[in-house]
């Protein structure tokens, strides 16, 4: 990501459910989390990623002691790893993913947002430009117009992008190639409880325009979703178990569905959000999540970013959401490097691997 916006989840009646679990959950959380860690890490040398299942990492280059994009895709390809998500057309990049058989999620810039949308023949240049020359040896799987101009000035923008960009892509055969957008959790107005997920008056239009266009094509909406922010801004509110996976008995109760950890809650509001604008069916593909290894004591560490992590992706791979049960979403990890040009400590440690290519945690 090359934001992190703080999803707006500052729970009230939370507060009481927490404060009774806590009583119960606190002189086993330490001891759980230790054993989680311990399992984690004897598992880590057994457990791979299969290629057929629908998990990637964000590769971003905001640092100036990264690999070559060359031995980047080596190591994607070493790890197991077979989705890569790029936030800009770099040449270097698509001519290092030529034969790789790694499937691409690109994103134009930000700053090309206006002209692909108000323009066709941009939107036609753009495409002739970054993805025909690779069409024969690079798989390109998604084209994701705007990552987090939602809510923001280029927002007006991202309806008409992605339908010239579908229509740029159909012109040269690749109508099947899927197009979206990722927003993140600052988009929504309300998002406690899940429920009563909704997105900001602001933007209300502009979703419905980017939902209706998403669904005519059957193509998922990607939403950006970081547990960390939540607890590490109220963590006398939210529990570590929560946000990592680790709950062993429900933590929020809304309605008729039962919520064990923070990211389901954090998805089912978006999920809510949706269906307040009529579009219940929409599906949502997770663009970015993550969980730091440094920079905010207590609440980064290397234990906690592989525990929520390996978690995460367990979780998305076998079970949907209360609200959407046993729907699969596809979804990215953030991210595959510690990129030193970020702002501030915690966004710097994002990364699987450091620089060296070295593993920051066992993993992959």
């Amino acid at each position: 990501m090359e934001r992190h916006a703080v999803f707006s989840y500052i729970p009230r009646m939370l507060k009481l459910e927490v404060e009774a679990k806590n009583k119960q959950m606190g002189l086993m959380s330490s001891m759980c989390r230790l054993i989680l860690v311990t399992a984690i890490t004897l598992a880590a040398h057994q457990f791979s990623i299969s290629s057929s299942l629908p998990i990637g990492v964000c590769y971003g280059l905001n640092g100036n002691n990264l690999p070559p994009p060359s031995e980047v895709v080596g190591l994607y390809k070493r790890s197991g790893i077979e989705f890569i998500r790029l936030y800009e057309p770099r040449s270097d990049v698509l001519e290092a993913l030529r034969g790789s058989g790694l499937a691409v999620a690109l994103c134009p810039t930000n700053e090309d947002l206006a002209s692909i949308a108000q323009r066709p023949d941009a939107a036609d240049a753009w495409v002739n430009t970054n993805i025909a020359p690779y069409t024969r040896d690079v798989i390109f799987r998604w084209i994701i117009l705007g990552n987090e101009v939602i809510p923001g000035p280029l927002a007006n923008y991202v309806p008409a992008a992605i339908a010239n960009t579908r229509n740029s892509l159909a012109a040269i055969g690749l109508a099947n190639v899927t197009v979206t957008t990722a927003i993140p959790g600052n988009a929504l107005e309300a998002s406690y409880p899940p429920s009563a997920g909704a997105f900001r008056s602001d933007i209300t239009d502009v979703m419905v325009a980017v939902a209706g266009i998403l669904a005519s094509s059957g193509a998922p909406l990607m939403i950006n979703v970081y547990p960390y922010f939540a607890y590490a801004s109220n963590p006398s509110k939210v529990p570590v178990d929560y946000a990592l996976f680790a709950a062993t008995t429900p933590v929020l109760t809304d309605g008729s569905f039962l919520y064990y950890d923070l990211f389901d809650a954090m998805v089912d509001a978006f999920h809510a959000a949706l269906e307040r604008i009529g579009y219940p069916g929409l599906r949502v593909a997770i663009g970015e999540s993550g969980w730091p290894s440094a920079g905010n004591d207590p609440y980064t560490s290397i234990d906690n970013a592989m525990i929520y992590n390996r978690n995460l992706v367990n979780h998305v791979l076998t079970n949907g959401t209360p609200r959407r049960p046993g729907e699969i979403m596809e979804t990215f990890l953030f991210a595959m490097f510690n990129e030193n040009l970020k702002q501030g400590a915690v966004e710097q440690n994002f990364g699987f691997f450091y620089p060296n290519m070295n593993p920051v945690y066992p993993f992959w």
